[in-house]
């Protein structure tokens, strides 16, 4: 049975049993406390929480992408990155019976195993688990067996361990392939890891609250919550030893094998071959779904697995980009159950082989650095890992190549600390909302489509300690719910409205509105009375809200213009709508040239002086997206979307407020576009009355220059060619006298050197340098030393600068250049900034004993 008919025959069966069939969510969870959907409950989660009640019993097959056993792949049959996921859901309906009664029928009748195949694994103490197989479907005893909370238990060994909350025992489907795998015990059972019972199906049965360790209190609403790996029973019906043997996965396989010259796929080789072929996938599907590559949470584990995927082909000898060639291959065997990879197909790749291209070079120094080297420190090697880039199964593949050993102890610990640090961030007072430690259900009426004031009843109150109050008095500050709203919470990176509450007793001014769950809350200050519960008039600021809906609907004209003139790889990964201004983040794998970016710009303000009605309506997802509308992986939808659409050019989910006509956004104008990440670009750009402004203030910019110049507006761009011509030619002849001082003063700098701890420290103080003299310093110095840290200092007549730079071993030693400036900042007031092999700033006090502080100051950090 191949895998596109297995699927369908899943969903049908439990179609037919009455199960509401639900399409795969995104692989970027609507869940802060998880990066990707690793399991096929995540999109169920507002259903076992009680929150949403319009269905009983579900089933999906879900996408998957889980890095937690990513050393494992490849060198198991069944363990993937990406992975699909059955499974069958019910909240507060069927539970133990009718589960194992599904689960038996479809694996008999629909899947047609052998009944003396299966054996069954259950909780030790979950004896209705266990009377349910044994006497009520017929599995013999001998193949049921009873393990512990660590094996069938969800989360595993939660009675001891925790966490607190919901819970429950687990049963687990295995299927028998023979005596001749594995172990070869007599004795062998699903207990065994031999390889011999492969798990394909877990039946959880939540039916517990955890409140204290192995204290377990019953559910008043019992879940059932199961998940079947569709590649693991694939591989089980097409009688395969591994799932990369299964038939959408082995022409990939084999295109790897014949493309690494792979004549004979050995062990080692299938490894390679498999993880390679699995992280691509993994790679595809996290960008389609809107996953760039960066250096941060999700983007970072993405880049990670293509990396990986790249270090395993460098160790077989392939070393050009290929990647990307795959994306076309998971196209053709994938599309039917997902049609989306073909159409983005282009996009995912355009980014993979950018990441590709920009990651080789990087591999191809491995092994150079590790072979000068006869051992490297978990410090080096954490440096090398983290800032450099490079893999460690390249570094240790290199290592055992040039007989350099490697020492990992500590490296853990410096992982986790980096972890640590990556996770601290600033945090807005409305995220303690989103943290689950309150539970609002009550239900706001958002009316603000249609309406921009209207009377409401003031239904809940709490003070800005988040505790529920009565009442509000004049001069505090806190939260009002209401019945209905015509406020607009921030979302989908639109600005949320301002404005006030007023009562017979009082007034309050809103200044932030969020939404948590389908509460919209409004946080402000009472400014005269008091606000109790009682029905008061609730207004918006109508010039702020005009003002962001300019700027919402010129983002997405600008899109339509983007995709018009780049083409239809762009997608929309991210935006802040300002008043009357906006931040725009897109894929691209390159700069705008200043011919497309008015191209982009003349095309938005065509749309606008095209006075086009902007259209909304509510219709269902799936319609919305026959139609052609844009949806994007940040945003979560339900079964009934609104589109804005826009003429011919526009068609968006969108929720945010909007012109009524393109006329009303007045003008469009380009801040500036950059890069803010791999594959990601930014434009900023302004709209309506600070757009009007800034042409205003060019303008004027503009004939100040001319009168500056004494020419018209003809000759301006050639003055302005000859004023900068004249800087120039001065700038450079103060630099050549600036190098020819350095040089003539580099002697006296290098005998200033003193080994300090191993370390050549040079600390050497001019007199009247700019940076670029210093900087040129730093150059001369990287040709004479091979190791060194250089200090140099230049007191000028306005202030008093510095240049700290180090070699690359020192760096590695973990004596960079910014941690030294953070750790001793205070002791020599410094203020800069910079990177481990260079930091530049000024000096806030100084004398003449400076240098010599700045050399005690390296003898503390050469030894912490």
């Amino acid at each position: 049975m191949k895998v596109n008919e297995l699927r369908k025959r899943f969903l049908h069966f439990f179609s037919e049993k009455h199960h509401t069939i639900f399409p795969s969510d995104s692989l970027v969870p609507d869940d802060p406390t998880v990066l990707f959907t690793s399991a096929g409950m995540n999109q169920f989660k507002p259903y076992f929480l009680g929150e949403k009640k319009d269905t009983k019993r579900a089933a999906s097959c879900q996408k998957c992408l889980r890095t937690g056993d990513l050393d494992q792949v490849g060198k198991t049959a069944s363990h993937h990155t990406f992975f699909e996921m059955l499974g069958n859901f019910s909240f507060g309906d069927y539970f133990k019976k009718e589960a194992i009664e599904f689960a038996w029928e479809f694996i008999l009748k629909h899947a047609h195993l052998n009944e003396r195949d299966i054996w069954i694994s259950v909780y030790h103490e979950d004896q209705e688990a266990y009377k349910l197989w044994q006497e009520h479907i017929g599995v013999s005893s001998e193949r049921i067996v009873k393990l512990g909370a660590d094996k069938n238990f969800w989360p595993a060994s939660a009675p001891t361990l925790g966490p607190n909350g919901p819970c429950g025992p687990c049963s687990e489907i295995f299927f028998d392939r023979g005596k001749d795998i594995g172990c070869g015990s007599a004795d062998c059972s699903p207990a065994c890891d031999c390889g011999r019972f492969v798990e394909f199906w877990n039946l959880v049965f939540t039916q517990f609250n955890r409140i204290a360790e192995n204290t377990l209190e019953p559910l008043p609403q019992k879940n059932i919550d199961t998940g079947m790996g569709l590649e693991r029973m694939a591989a089980i019906l097409q009688q395969k030893t591994s799932n990369f043997e299964i038939d959408t996965l082995q022409p990939v396989v084999g295109y790897v094998q014949e493309l690494l010259k792979i004549k004979t796929m050995t062990p080692q080789a299938a490894s390679s071959v498999y993880a390679i072929v699995d992280h691509a996938r993994a790679a595809a599907f996290a960008i389609g779904d809107g996953v760039i590559p960066s250096n941060e949470e999700r983007g970072y584990v993405v880049r990670k697995i293509i990396r990986k995927a790249l270090s395993n082909a460098h160790t077989a000898g392939y070393k050009q980009p290929f990647l990307y060639t795959l994306v076309a291959l998971f196209a053709e065997y994938m599309s039917e159950p997902y049609p989306d990879m073909r159409a983005k197909k282009d996009t995912i790749v355009g980014i993979i082989k950018m990441e590709e291209e920009k990651f080789i070079p990087i591999l191809e120094e491995i092994d150079p650095y590790v072979a000068s080297r006869k051992s490297i420190a978990a410090r080096e090697l954490f440096y090398l890992y983290d800032t450099k880039g490079f893999p460690l199964e390249a570094i240790e593949a290199s290592a055992a190549l040039h007989g350099t050993s490697l020492s990992f102890d500590g490296f853990d610990q410096l992982r986790k600390d980096q972890q640590e640090r990556s996770r601290k961030k600033s945090m807005f007072d409305k995220d303690i909302f989103k943290k689950g430690e309150f539970n609002f259900k009550e239900v706001t009426d958002f009316i603000g489509y249609d309406y921009v004031e209207t009377e409401a009843e003031i239904v809940r109150i709490l003070n800005i300690a988040n505790k529920d109050m009565d009442i509000l008095k004049e001069g505090e500050e806190g939260f009002l719910l209401l019945d209905r709203t015509p406020f607009y919470p921030e979302g989908g990176g639109q600005l949320c409205d301002n404005g006030y509450i007023k009562t017979k007793n009082g007034e309050f001014v809103v200044e932030e509105v969020l939404k948590v769950n389908e509460t919209i809350i409004h946080k402000g200050t009472v400014i005269k009375g008091d606000i109790g519960k009682v029905q008061g008039l609730a207004a918006i600021d109508r010039q702020r809200r005009q003002a962001l809906q300019r700027a919402h609907t010129a983002t997405h004209l600008l899109q339509a213009a983007l995709r018009k003139v780049l083409g239809n790889h762009i997608m929309q990964q991210g935006s802040l709508v300002d008043v009357d201004k906006f931040r725009f983040d897109f894929t691209h794998g390159k700069a705008l040239s200043e011919e497309e970016l008015m191209k982009v710009g003349g095309l938005v303000n065509e749309y606008i002086l095209r006075a086009d009605i902007v259209k909304k309506a509510f219709l269902n997802f799936e319609e919305a997206k026959q139609q052609g509308a844009l949806a994007f992986f940040k945003d979560k939808y339900k079964n009934e979307v609104r589109m804005v659409s826009i003429a011919d050019y526009s068609k968006e989910l969108c929720a945010g407020t909007h012109a009524n006509n393109t006329s009303e956004i007045g003008v469009f104008a380009v801040l500036s576009e950059a890069s803010i990440s791999s594959g990601v670009r930014r434009i900023e750009a302004l709209v309506g009355k600070s757009a009007y402004q800034a042409f205003q203030e060019a303008k004027g910019c503009l004939r100040n220059l001319e009168r500056t110049l004494k020419c018209g507006p003809a000759e301006l761009e050639q003055g302005v060619s000859i004023l900068i011509d004249e800087v120039k030619k001065k700038q450079d002849k103060i630099a050549v006298l600036e190098k020819e001082k350095i040089a003539y003063a580099i002697k006296d700098v290098l005998a200033a050197g003193k080994d300090i701890g191993g370390t050549r420290f040079i600390g050497y103080e001019f007199c009247g340098k700019d940076y670029a003299a210093l900087l040129y310093l730093c150059d001369v110095i990287k040709k004479e030393l091979r190791s060194f840290f250089l200090f140099a200092v230049s007191a000028g007549t306005d202030k008093t600068i510095f240049v700290c730079a180090a070699s690359d071993d020192v760096v590695g030693r973990a004596l960079g250049c910014d941690g030294f400036v953070a750790a001793h900042k205070n002791v020599l007031s410094l203020k800069g900034g910079g990177k481990k092999h260079l930091v530049q700033g000024v000096v806030l006090g100084h004398d003449k004993t400076y240098i010599s502080k700045v050399e005690t100051c390296f003898i503390q950090y050469s030894k912490t």
